[in-house]
């Protein structure tokens, strides 16, 4: 049974005792975690979850006729519910458990071999991590289809007129991140989906970077596919959810073969199990799917609109700090984004600043973000990346600026 969360004050500081490795120190130096679009941190509350599976009921799900396996299926089968629900899913069998957001996007990717044709089109967005290019570019060398591309602008928004001129009756399938992991952007998903859907075409959107900020209904935004991965969320690594129509994951075939996915096998012939099953392959990652449901629970709890209020202001108060800084420059500055700023400094690679701050306990990310072609369009090697969650503060935000300033001086 699902209960309903009622949202709790928002108090940082109570949060923060929540997260276990905030007390930590680094270098010496308490830790300050800005690497949140990587990997967020985990609550004790989820934790105690993962405890008490390895603890009290570990045990392979479905079929299993001893009480251990029929509490590990029920807890598992239960947060498969608490997925639906959050995500707004019409049928709990339309949430298929995987290993994270790739995984998602490579079963959906596989599954249209059998459908696209030579000559088919496709579109990406210029704005997709790695994840959500090759799996596609993958596709099209199976199938012959051709892959377009969505172009984006200095601001790092998407070029809406240029998306309407690619899309015709060719079009098969539409990709698009709702967030992007490298600039922080908020994509017009609504738009696209609708574009999409009036010349036939289906549409995945990659929501590993929204879904720590947003939540998403997928039966308003009307959309074919959606994928997630819980180590965004709060949740452990190794788990992640794909949302799909009922009748696309009718017409896909599976994507792996082995046991759980299957209804009856014979050396002459395999049939399929039904949905949520024909994806699911094999001895799945048990506790995560169940952690994964506290994650929930622990982030619905807070409110998704407390999150975006707090995480706007930190945005905000960081931006301004930072711009301070002489030869300071943000990359991605639309005007709807979330609490990403990436940046970089003249004459400094991002490398640099990231080892040295490192040095004063602040942990960021530095690099391509697995998003090179952005930063090909900015001609640059790569970005240093601060990403803020609501366990984050200002003061942590000003330690940060002053260890950048540190860092520049010693480096210039």
């Amino acid at each position: 049974m699902s209960t309903v969360i009622q949202n709790m004050p928002f108090d940082v500081d109570e949060i923060r005792k929540d997260f276990p490795i905030l007390k930590r120190e680094v270098n010496g130096y308490p830790l300050v975690y800005f690497d949140n679009a990587a990997t967020s941190q985990t609550p004790q509350q989820v934790i105690d979850v993962i405890v008490d599976y390895y603890s009290n009921y570990n045990a392979n799900i479905h079929r299993g006729v001893h009480t251990l396996s029929q509490e590990a299926t029920d807890a598992y089968e239960q947060a498969r519910v608490k997925i639906q629900k959050h995500f707004n899913a019409d049928k709990s069998h339309e949430i298929i458990f995987t290993s994270g957001t790739t995984h998602g996007i490579n079963l959906v990717a596989n599954g249209f071999t059998a459908i696209l044709q030579e000559g088919d089109e496709i579109i990406v967005s210029a704005l997709e991590h790695h994840s959500n290019i090759v799996p596609w570019q993958m596709l099209c060398e199976r199938t012959g289809a051709i892959l377009k591309v969505i172009p984006m602008n200095e601001e790092g928004a998407l070029i809406m007129s240029a998306y309407d001129a690619l899309l015709s009756e060719k079009t098969k399938l539409v990709f698009c991140n709702h967030i992007s992991n490298a600039l922080g952007t908020i994509n017009p998903i609504e738009e696209i989906i609708t574009k999409a859907h009036m010349v036939g075409a289906a549409v995945l959107i990659d929501g590993a970077q929204a879904c720590p900020h947003v939540k998403p209904n997928v039966k308003e935004l009307d959309v074919d596919f959606y994928v997630a991965s819980a180590h965004k969320m709060c949740g452990p690594t190794g788990v992640g959810v794909l949302y799909g129509k009922e009748e696309w994951l009718q017409k896909l075939p599976p994507y792996q073969g082995g046991g759980e996915m299957i209804a009856e096998v014979t050396f002459e012939k395999t049939t399929y199990a039904g949905l949520p099953h024909k994806f699911e392959a094999g001895t799945p990652n048990i506790c995560g799917g169940i952690a994964f449901g506290a994650a929930l629970d622990y982030i619905n709890k807070i409110g998704f609109q407390a999150i975006q209020d707090y995480e706007h202001k930190l945005l905000a108060y960081a931006t301004e700090k930072l711009l301070q800084i002489d030869g300071l420059k943000i990359y991605g500055t639309s005007a709807n984004k979330t609490s990403v700023i990436s940046f970089n400094i003249d004459g400094i690679h991002p490398y640099d600043i990231g080892t040295i701050i490192d040095k004063l306990g602040i942990a960021v990310r530095t690099g391509h973000h697995c998003a090179q072609p952005i930063m090909d369009y900015f001609n640059i090697p790569g970005t240093i990346r601060a990403s803020f969650a609501f366990y984050n503060t200002t003061e942590e935000i000003d330690r940060f600026v002053e260890a950048v300033v540190k860092a520049k001086n010693m480096l210039l």
